[in-house]
């Protein structure tokens, strides 16, 4: 597979304007990148631009921090998916996984994965490694299997590191090969895109997406 269809092409932003969304999903466009990954405001025009193309528009549910109720994150994930979205980046609820509130945390991953599936949609559960300790790693990522999750993330982009090999790596050898490894959160490079594949990575989320394909030659695959 090229790397572009590696790609979701990011920009969650709080000040991004309409005209920054606009190109966003008019170099996904052209670049075939996956998905568009953006903030549910703008789900309705990326759809609308995009439409005929190959490219997805993802939107993230309960951001940056995960603390919103499980209800909240429905009601999100359903008007998202309702607009044309289909995929759901969900952050994890990392208060109920510091005070060990596991039977919360596999609902909450496994009631939004019910509502995506059943519009058609895949939810990606964003654990925030930075924050997390080994043993919560693990822990999530079993837990993300048997609520039946469609890929682990590494990282908002929003907290204080991203994407790290180790933790991709991590999160690989717990989901196995049938649950996707999505990094995100300081891929700016061709060099970093790579070796996050060579660690399992099935996506990637950056907003430095040209640069990654520009760096490769076009008829890499991977």
């Amino acid at each position: 597979m090229l790397i572009n269809r590696y790609i979701d092409h990011t920009l969650l932003k709080p000040d991004a304007n309409i005209e920054q969304i606009e190109k966003l999903c008019h170099e996904a466009r052209e670049y075939d990148f996956f998905s568009v990954c953006l903030n549910s405001y703008y789900v309705k025009k990326a759809v609308a631009i995009l439409q005929g193309s190959n490219t997805k528009v993802c939107t993230v549910v309960g951001f940056p921090l995960g603390a919103s109720t499980m209800e909240t994150k429905r009601f999100e994930a359903m008007k998202s998916v309702a607009e044309g979205a289909r995929e759901i980046d969900m952050v994890l609820n990392i208060s109920a996984v510091k005070s060990l509130e596991w039977q919360y945390v596999l609902d909450d991953m496994s009631s939004l994965a019910q509502v995506c599936h059943q519009q058609g949609a895949i939810l990606k559960v964003i654990l925030e490694t930075c924050l997390l300790t080994e043993d919560e790693k693990k822990k999530v990522c079993e837990l993300a299997v048997k609520a039946q999750v469609d890929f682990v993330k590494t990282s908002t982009g929003f907290s204080t590191a991203g994407a790290t090999i180790a933790d991709v790596k991590l999160m690989r050898s717990i989901v196995g090969k049938d649950i996707g490894v999505k990094a995100s959160g300081g891929i700016r490079d061709a060099a970093t895109a790579q070796t996050m594949i060579e660690a399992g990575a099935s996506r990637l989320g950056t907003s430095a997406s040209i640069e990654i394909v520009k760096g490769i030659s076009s008829n890499a695959s991977y």
